[in-house]
């Protein structure tokens, strides 16, 4: 089942883009400049504002060196600790 919002009925996707550079120690800024992309961009992504291209989706997992599925999702991620 795909998650949608209840106020507007879009697909939400989820990610772990600030978890992945709060582990690395990367600032929004500097994921950015890697990236191409302006700094509000990361902070859209990481607060579910806007969802990105499969392109921008990728280049965020290489940059991360994991697999895409390690940073999206269609479901909500576990919490950290849970089981």
């Amino acid at each position: 089942m795909v998650a949608k919002d209840k106020a507007d009925g879009k697909e939400h996707v989820h990610n772990r883009i600030a978890v992945l550079r709060a582990e690395r120690g990367v600032s929004r800024r500097e994921l950015a400049t890697a990236l191409g992309v302006h700094y509000q961009t990361i902070g859209y992504l990481e607060r579910g504002e806007y969802s990105p291209s499969l392109h921008l989706a990728l280049r965020i997992a290489a940059f991360f060196e994991v697999p895409v599925e390690v940073v999206f999702s269609l479901e909500p991620f576990p919490r950290l600790g849970s089981t």
